[in-house]
This record gives structure tokens, sequence and C-alpha cells, in this order.
């Protein structure tokens, strides 16, 4: 029997870990052999709140270059349930606007995140968190789109098992999540193994970096901090869920920081793919 043919595990990056400048970020990305580029921040601002013009050139930059945008990531559902109505705004306008420039620039998943835990916590917070995601995501889903949350220290998702729980009971196809194996590092949780084994059935997307310190608070290259990515990246090459992996340097200067991240990834899918 021949055994089927795996594809090599791409990478990706968010271009605003290059430069917030589109064209620079792909300028560089390009040289490092990267076509797939997850966009947040523009030089105008977040998405969907960017100048229209240099929105425009992004999607001629991507035909141009013959770009995939893996992902949008508009940094919303970031509040607790005591601003729910800035949840609500968020779910009413800033998605669907969202939603109506992944379809210019031909992304399917936009990023959000599992909204933040309030102490104390009021009776009701943990049902109305899963209420305004089963909102966004009937909005993401009646358009074609899928969510992805991405696990954040301090929120209700910040787990890879919270975050598990969190997508079973909102129960859309709609919804998955953003492993961040990083954003859950000074958890009760270890985010490789136990964090992936937990969420790894809804898991639509991977973000990279690592840390030496809290989840974000002492960022380094991907390699010299506490995450096991040589695991990850034998994990998710054996498990085949995910087509790629979204680097997100958080250490500065950014782009050499990148470019060691790439070549890093690009030797741990090599030594995992034999």
């Amino acid at each position: 029997m021949i055994p089927p043919v795996v594809k090599p595990l791409a990478l990706g990056i968010a271009s605003d870990e290059i430069a917030t400048d589109f064209r620079t970020a792909v300028r560089h990305g390009l040289s490092w052999g990267i076509t797939r580029y997850e966009i947040r921040c523009l030089t105008s601002g977040r998405i969907p709140d960017v100048n229209l013009t240099e929105w425009e050139d992004v999607i001629a930059a991507v035909r141009e270059y013959g770009l995939k945008i893996t992902a949008l990531s508009p940094g919303i559902l970031k509040h607790s349930p005591a601003r729910y109505d800035d949840l609500e705004r968020e779910v009413r306008d800033v998605l669907p606007r969202t939603i109506d420039c992944a379809e210019q620039c031909g992304a399917q998943l936009i990023i959000v995140f599992g909204v933040q835990r309030r102490t104390p916590e009021s009776p009701g917070d943990h049902g109305r968190v899963v209420e305004i995601l089963r909102r966004a995501a009937e909005t993401a889903a009646s358009a074609g789109m899928r969510l992805a949350i991405e696990n954040e220290p301090g929120f209700y998702c910040d787990t890879g098992a919270a975050t598990r729980r969190i997508i079973d009971e909102v129960g859309s196809p709609g919804l998955g999540a953003n492993w961040d194996p990083c954003n859950a590092f000074g958890t009760d949780e270890l985010p490789y193994p136990d964090g992936y084994a937990a969420v790894k059935s809804v898991i639509l997307n991977v973000h990279a970096k690592d840390t030496a310190r809290g989840s974000l608070i002492q960022c380094v290259p991907i390699g010299e901090g506490a995450i096991d990515w040589a695991g990850q990246i034998r994990a998710l090459v054996t498990d085949g869920i995910v087509s790629h992996v979204t680097i997100e340097t958080h250490c500065l200067p950014l782009v050499e920081q990148s470019e060691k991240n790439v070549r890093t990834l690009r030797a741990l899918i090599a030594q995992a793919s034999i």
C-alpha cells in the first residue's frame, strides 16, 4: 500500500511582526520564502479600522505577489462582561466590517479573544461569555467564515482546557481555537503536551512565539524560552491538523528576530518530518 503524501508544515507570519507597512513586511517575508500572512495592524491602525487607500494597496500587493492571507485579527472580545455593551458593539459592528475585509483579501478565518475574566466574577458572567461568542460565531458562519479564539492569560479562554470547554459550550461549527502555547504559559496547565491535547481537536490556527518569563512578560526568540517548541512542532507535523504555523515574534528587533524564528521553525519542522 502506498502511504499518503503528507504536505510539509508551512510557515506564515503576522505582517506587523515585521513592519506595519504591509509592502515592507512582504518584501522581507518573501526574501525568507514566506507567502502566508496574518493581518492585525497596518500603519493606519488595526483591522478593520484602517485607511481605505492603505487597505486597497494591501489587496493590490496580495494579488501582485500571489499571497495567502491566512487570518485577520481585529483584536475584539477582549473586554470583561462588565463592559458587555462594548462586546455587543464589536459583534454588531466591528466583526461584520472585518468580515468584509476578509472577503476582499480572500481570508476565511478571523481571530477573536475569549473575553477577559473580571475579579470577582458576577453571577451570569460565564453564560454571557458563551452567549456573546455564540452570536459572534453565528455572524461569521452566516458569511462563510470561521472564528478562532486566541487563548490569552486572564481570559475565560486562557488554557487549552478552558478554551476547549468554552468552544464546546458554544457548540457552533463556526468557532474553533487559535492555539498559542506561549499565551498558556504560567497557568496551571503545561502548554505542551497537556494544553495541546485538550484543545487539539478544535484547533484552526496556531501562533508561535516563546517566552523566558510569564506568557508575555519577556518574549524571546523561539527555542530560547520555556515553550517546548520541538515537541509542539513534532505533534503538529504528526497530527496534520493545520497546514501552517503563524509566527508572532514579540521581541525586538522585529526583522532580525522574525528571520531567526523562521530559520528555527524550519529546522524544527525538518527534524520532525524525518
